[in-house]
């Protein structure tokens, strides 16, 4: 057996690695062609504030992060909806839960070293109880994705055809939202919550120069993915790196590989 098999930890950083890398994606190919890319870092800064409050309190982080992406997606939604551009919206949330979780750290003096793992990931403490509970999450969204792949392709391409056909455009706005919410929760233990929207957004527009379908894109996301997030672990292990860096910058080194050998597309 390889060596970066014979420990535990290694074990349930690969399957947590395997995990992410499979759903992360595949939300990120909607995200990417729907101009939505910020979303996913306004969702994890949200999500900041929930593991600071959960830490303050003693309760579960991931729940707490859960909790507030989720709120925050519901919010985002609302004040998109409004007429207030989108941007806006989400500049107002990614502060605003940035500033919830200052102060709420600055309350608390003394479980900042709690919270690092959580903002720059730390694979190698993962637990088994994180892995179920990420495995769950992870099946749920790639579920809603299958059960509403129309109507979220429709959206995706032309979201006013979709509108004048019937579609609940509002309403699957706001499931796609919470979607993006549950994802970076998944994520946010393998590369941390200030490089999770990297998981889902690079292998995305990498894997959008090479496809030439909207399935296949989907696809070869997720191979281009599994292919960092393993690379990246595997690098860790060895070079003793930090695994999240070493995930985002293998995402970013096949990106420009790609580029390099796809010009004009």
């Amino acid at each position: 057996m390889p060596e970066i098999l014979q420990y535990g930890f290694m074990q349930r950083a690969l399957l947590g690695g395997v995990l992410i890398g499979s759903i992360a994606p595949v939300v990120g190919v909607f995200l990417v062609l729907r101009r939505l890319s910020l979303i996913a870092d306004t969702l994890a800064h949200v999500s900041l504030a929930g593991v600071a409050v959960s830490l303050l309190l003693g309760a579960y982080p991931l729940a707490g992060a859960l909790a507030a992406a989720l709120l925050g997606a519901v919010g985002i939604e609302r004040l998109r909806g409004s007429g207030l551009g989108g941007e806006t919206a989400l500049a107002i949330f990614l502060y605003g839960g940035l500033a919830v979780a200052v102060v709420v750290i600055g309350l608390a003096d003394g479980f900042t070293v709690g919270l690092f793992p959580y903002l720059f990931g730390a694979i190698t403490a993962v637990q088994p109880r994180d892995l179920w509970v990420s495995f769950l999450l992870g099946l749920g969204v790639l579920g809603a994705v299958a059960v509403f792949y129309k109507e979220l392709f429709a959206i995706t391409f032309d979201a006013e055809g979709a509108r004048v056909r019937g579609l609940p455009v509002e309403g699957l706005n706001l499931l796609f939202a919470s979607l993006v919410a549950v994802t970076v929760v998944v994520a946010m233990r393998v590369v941390g919550i200030l490089l999770t929207g990297a998981l889902m957004v690079i292998p995305a527009v990498t894997a959008l120069r090479l496809a030439r379908s909207f399935r296949s894109a989907l696809g070869v996301a997720v191979a281009c993915s599994l292919t960092t997030v393993l690379g990246g672990l595997v690098t860790s292990f060895y070079l003793d790196v930090p695994a999240s860096g070493a995930i985002v910058l293998g995402g970013i080194l096949l990106f420009l590989l790609v580029f390099l050998l796809t010009p004009g597309r």
